[in-house]
Formats: structure tokens, C-alpha cells, sequence
């Protein structure tokens, strides 16, 4: 049985969740609740569970404010969310999941088969940290991402990358030390999340970061990055770059 705790300042959500567990959940053990930040906090130090079901926003404060109270997490955590907006860059970033209320059987039972077979408790610690980070200190352009590969997890700043590259399913990261990082998630899922971060798509298979760029050669249709890496610019690409380039 997975001893876990749930906390939600709603009671008659705090209620749903463990009536749904109770019924769809029959591995998992409710062994405590609590509906505030300071509750929670109090409880996760007292019961020590091994999951917590926690809700995004309360009263008193936040789950992260409580997951910052916490030198270390040793449980694997289901976030909830009643507003999809709230801070749901800040997960894309950190590659955590979270499920959003009104919560349904399905979303709650996978919600917790995934955090049963996540990763270490070491690795959601560094997934955590960037969390915090882009949650508590937002800055333009220097968000932290998470990078998974199929043996490692890297916490990189955005600042960091010069460029992508797709490669079929996966995407070839490129840092400015030199380093690659082979990602299994498509280009445009990064496209997408970098756009306010600097990057831009400059070629099908190509994200660049603009203030890591050199040089562009309008002739050749290509940009020479910092790094001395020479990346082709496509046809119906070159005037928006331009523009980019313009504003810079």
C-alpha cells in the first residue's frame, strides 16, 4: 500500500480525492489530510507518507511555497491545479505533469500509476529545483529546463542553449560549452516553449538563439552562430530573421 497524504484547502475537493482513491485506488493508503500550507507541512514532517496529492493554490500560500519549507523530497507528488494558466509554463519547463479540476477517476489513476513508476527521488529533487526557480524567480529569458535523455536529466538555464536540432522523433540540444543533449521530443514542442526565451526557427530542422548568433550571410542563406556552427536559413524564413535581427 502507498502511504499518501492529500492536501487541498477545499474541503469538498479534499473530500473527491480520497473517495476516488478509495474506490479506483485500492494500492494507495490515505493516511492523512490537510487543507492549508502550514497543515500540509506539519503532516508530510509527521507521517512522513510516500505520495502526496498536493493542490497548487490555497489560502495560505502556494505548494510550492510548502515544497520550499522542505529540505528534500523523498515522495513522489501528483500536483492539482484549479486554473490551467497558473504557473503552467513554469511545468512545461521543469517536464512535471499535474492534472487539473474538476478531477476525473482517469486523470487521477494515471496521474498516480506515473508518479509510481517516475524516476528517482533524486531526479524529481532536480526537476523540482527548476521548478521552483522558474516559479519564484522569473526572469526574461533565463527560465531553467529540464532535459531528458534515456539515462540522464540535465537542468540547464535557457541561456545556455545555441541552438537545436531535429533529428526524426528526437531533438539534438546544443549548450554553449560544447556539450549535446539528445532529447526525445520533437522540435516544435521546443519551438513552441522557447519563442519567449529568444529562439527562433530559422529552418525545419533548426532553433536558434538569437543573441548566441554571429552572423548572418543573406547570399548564402545561412547564420554563423557564436560557436562557429554554420546553420541554413530557409527561403521563407530570411525577411523574419532579418526583422528579428533589426530589432536586436
Amino acid at each position: 500500500m502507498i502511504k499518501t497524504l492529500v492536501i487541498d484547502d477545499e474541503e469538498s475537493s479534499l473530500e473527491l480525492v480520497c473517495n476516488l482513491l478509495q474506490i479506483y485506488c485500492p494500492n494507495v493508503s490515505v493516511i492523512g489530510q490537510a487543507g492549508s500550507v502550514y497543515a500540509g507541512y506539519q503532516s508530510i514532517i509527521a507521517l512522513q507518507p510516500e505520495l502526496v496529492i498536493l493542490d497548487v493554490q490555497m489560502q495560505d500560500g502556494t505548494g510550492f511555497d510548502l515544497l520550499r519549507k522542505l529540505d528534500k523530497i523523498d515522495f513522489k507528488l501528483v500536483f492539482v491545479t484549479a486554473h490551467q494558466e497558473f504557473a503552467i509554463e513554469a511545468f512545461r519547463f521543469s517536464a512535471l505533469d499535474y492534472i487539473q479540476k474538476p478531477l476525473s477517476p482517469v486523470h487521477l489513476i494515471t496521474a498516480i500509476q506515473k508518479a509510481e513508476q517516475s524516476i528517482s527521488n533524486d531526479d524529481l529533487n532536480l526537476k523540482l529545483k527548476a521548478l521552483l526557480v522558474n516559479v519564484f524567480e522569473p526572469q526574461k529569458n533565463k527560465k531553467r529546463i529540464v532535459l531528458k535523455t534515456q539515462d540522464r536529466i540535465y537542468s540547464v538555464n535557457t541561456s545556455d542553449i545555441s541552438h537545436l536540432e531535429s533529428d526524426g522523433n528526437y531533438t539534438k540540444v546544443y549548450l554553449n560549452d560544447g556539450k549535446k543533449v539528445m532529447v526525445s521530443k520533437l522540435i516544435k514542442e521546443f519551438e513552441e516553449m522557447l519563442a519567449e526565451q529568444g529562439f527562433l526557427r530559422v529552418h525545419q530542422s533548426h532553433l536558434i538563439r538569437l543573441d548566441h548568433l554571429f552572423s548572418f550571410e543573406k547570399t548564402a542563406s545561412t547564420v554563423t552562430m557564436r560557436d562557429g556552427v554554420v546553420i541554413p536559413v530557409s527561403s521563407r524564413k530570411k525577411e523574419l530573421l532579418l526583422q528579428f535581427m533589426n530589432a536586436m
